[in-house]
């Protein structure tokens, strides 16, 4: 996973879309968007066979699938944290009435790992700590530290992406304060 010599700028997609229906089809919108814009998608719904996930959530509820369930979640965050390693930059779904706790987590990470992270929160509910900030005051700090934006539309979104396949880097004129 830790691979950056691909000629392709690898993002990986954080956020909790693929826990519902309604999520994973505007997950799909996104990743069609980053593909089209030219970057490889890595995308951590698909970094673990379907068919695994499915044989736990086939076990009857019980100690067996509490500890197949334990096992499982630890390669899903082994996967994931490889992706995170081995991507160039970062895209997170920040929606909700606070930021996913699973996002967060990737988001911290992908910055202490050093990664350019992008944001988008396109929900109009209040979810900062106080009115000087969109979202959880430190995933904020994190994002804007690695050198990141949060945008609040999918146009801003693609054109900020774009941006950032282009030259590398996101320019700091759309931090909202």
């Amino acid at each position: 996973m830790n691979n950056l010599l691909s000629h392709k700028h690898r993002l990986y997609l954080a956020g909790p879309l693929g826990f519902s229906e309604v999520g994973r089809a505007f997950h799909e919108k996104i990743v069609q968007m980053v593909t089209r814009i030219g970057y490889e998608p890595i995308d951590p719904w698909t970094l673990t066979p379907q068919a695994q996930v499915n044989s736990v959530l086939a076990m009857p509820y019980g100690v067996r699938r509490k500890r197949a369930w334990a096992k499982l979640n630890r390669v899903f965050g082994e996967n994931n944290a490889g992706a995170i390693l081995g991507c160039h930059s970062m895209f997170a779904v920040l929606d909700g009435t606070d930021v996913d706790s699973g996002t967060a987590a990737e988001i911290g990470y992908g910055s202490a790992a050093g990664k350019t992270i992008v944001g988008y929160r396109g929900d109009f509910r209040l979810a900062a700590d106080n009115e000087g900030s969109l979202v959880n005051l430190q995933v904020e700090y994190f994002i804007h530290d690695s050198g990141g934006v949060i945008v609040t539309t999918f146009d801003e979104a693609r054109e900020v992406l774009t941006l950032l396949h282009q030259k590398g880097r996101v320019l700091q004129l759309r931090r909202r304060r």
